[in-house]
């Protein structure tokens, strides 16, 4: 999505899904008053975007879709420098730790079949990507691409986590995940 072609009110949604994401990571039980108060607006103008909590949770999951899918869209994999594919997606994916989280957290994702079949969509290119990475060498062939990926996953939040609170500098982190990712904490 463009921001620039978007209308008042559909830029307004996604700041509202934006800081309802931050805020449902820190705080999962949040209440429709809280994500209002931490949209800045009020609870009667967050019920005219989204009826429900169940609803907003539905508008998340998708928005969180959109972003990422959106964000994958540049990270190309080409199958003869198919090792600077996972740097590159690393450092794509680092901004959107919170999107990330969202996804592989939030049970709405697992009991809502549209929900489930984008983000299953959207996991393909990296799961093929994990895979030819196997298949030369780069990755243990024993361990199922799935689980590699959900590591992944939580390494980016982490990651994304650390940033934030200052921990890790943001040009630092993408080195730091990758040689992670790739070594652990073996000492070399």
């Amino acid at each position: 999505m463009k921001n620039e072609k978007l209308t008042f009110k559909q830029n307004r949604m996604l700041a509202i899904l934006d800081e309802a994401t931050k805020l449902l990571i820190e705080k999962p039980n949040a209440s429709m008053n809280d994500i209002a108060e931490a949209a800045n607006i009020g609870i009667a103008t967050l019920h005219r975007y989204v009826e429900s909590r169940e609803r907003l949770m539905i508008h998340l999951a998708m928005r969180a879709i959109d972003v990422v899918n959106e964000t994958l869209q540049h990270v190309k994999l080409d199958e003869e420098r198919v090792e600077q594919y996972i740097p590159e997606l690393i450092e794509a994916l680092i901004p959107l730790g919170d999107k990330i989280y969202f996804l592989a957290h939030d049970a709405t994702v697992n009991y809502n079949t549209e929900i489930e079949g984008a983000d299953q969509k959207l996991r393909q290119p990296v799961l093929h990507a994990i895979g030819i990475l196997q298949e030369k060498g780069f990755f243990r062939s024993d361990v199922d691409k799935s689980w590699i990926v959900e590591v992944l996953y939580s390494i980016l939040f982490l990651t994304w986590q650390q940033v934030i609170q200052g921990n890790i500098a943001r040009n630092a982190a993408p080195a730091l995940v990758v040689d992670t990712f790739y070594h652990g904490f073996v000492a070399k």
